[in-house]
C-alpha cells in the first residue's frame, strides 16, 4: 500500500469520526443500516475473493489461521465491548475516567486489519478489494467510537486525538507488515497469506454478528435486508 493510500485510509476514517461533531448525534437505526451495509460487504468480500485466494495458495494450515483470527476478534470484543459492529455502550463515570479497554481492543483490531495491506498474495492482488472493504468498514465505527466517548463525557480535545490514534492503526498494521515480510523469519508470500487468512477470520466473526442481528422493528429489518444485498452485490464487483 502506498503513501497516498494511507492517506485515504486516514483521512477518510478521521473525517467521518469528526462528522459527529457537524451532526451533534448518531441515529442508531442508521448507525446500523451502514453497518450491516459494510458487514455484507466484508462477507461477501471474503468468500468471493479473499478466501479462494488464500486456499490457492501454497501455505499450509490456511484454515487453522482464519480460526485463530476468527477468535482473536472474539477475545477483542470481550475488550471492544462490540463497537466494531454498532454496539455503544455509554461509560458515565464522576470522574469520566477513560474506557482504556475499550480502545485498546477496537486499536488491535484495526492493525491486524491494516496488516495485509502490505503485500501481494502469490500472485492475486487484493489490495484494492481490500483497502475499500476496511475502509467502508472503519468509516461508521469512527463515528459510533466518537459518539460513545462524547456521551461518556471525555472532552472533544482528548476524543479528537483518540480518533486520530484509531484512524491511524490500520496504516501502522500495514507498516509493521511491511518490514515484518522482509525478515528472514519465512517466505514473504507464506507470511502474506497467513495474515491475510486471520483477518478473514476477523472479517467472518464482524461480519456474521453484524448480519446475524436483528431488529424488533419489522421495517427496519426489511431496509436492513435491502442494505445486505447492494453490500454484497458491491463486493462481486470489486
Amino acid at each position: 500500500m502506498g503513501v497516498l493510500e494511507m492517506l485515504l485510509l486516514f483521512a477518510s476514517v478521521f473525517v467521518a469520526g469528526m462528522l459527529f461533531f457537524v451532526f451533534k448525534k448518531s441515529n442508531p437505526i442508521y448507525l446500523k443500516l451502514a453497518l450491516a451495509f459494510t458487514g455484507s460487504f466484508l462477507f461477501a468480500l471474503s468468500m468471493v475473493h479473499l478466501l479462494p485466494g488464500v486456499f490457492k495458495s501454497e501455505s499450509e494450515n490456511i484454515g487453522y489461521f482464519i480460526l485463530l483470527g476468527f477468535f482473536i476478534q472474539l477475545i477483542l470484543e470481550y475488550f471492544s465491548e462490540g463497537i466494531e459492529h454498532g454496539h455503544i455502550h455509554v461509560h458515565q463515570h464522576h470522574n469520566h475516567s477513560f474506557p482504556l479497554a475499550m480502545m485498546a481492543g477496537l486499536c488491535i483490531h484495526s492493525f491486524l486489519e491494516g496488516m495485509p495491506l502490505a503485500g501481494k498474495f502469490d500472485g492475486h492482488d487484493h489490495n484494492h478489494s481490500l483497502l475499500t472493504g476496511i475502509l467502508l468498514h472503519h468509516l461508521p465505527v469512527a463515528f459510533a467510537l466518537v459518539s460513545m466517548l462524547s456521551a461518556s463525557g471525555i472532552s472533544r480535545t482528548f476524543t479528537i486525538i483518540n480518533l486520530a490514534i484509531f484512524a491511524a492503526m490500520a496504516p501502522m498494521g500495514a507498516i509493521a507488515s511491511e518490514i515484518l515480510g522482509h525478515t528472514e523469519l519465512m517466505n514473504i508470500s507464506t507470511y502474506y497469506n497467513l495474515i491475510m487468512a486471520v483477518v478473514i477470520g476477523i472479517f467472518l466473526h464482524i461480519s456474521t454478528t453484524i448480519l446475524f442481528e436483528s431488529g424488533s422493528d419489522h421495517r427496519f429489518n426489511l431496509y436492513k435486508m435491502v442494505v445486505i444485498i447492494l453490500g454484497a452485490l458491491l463486493a462481486l464487483l470489486q
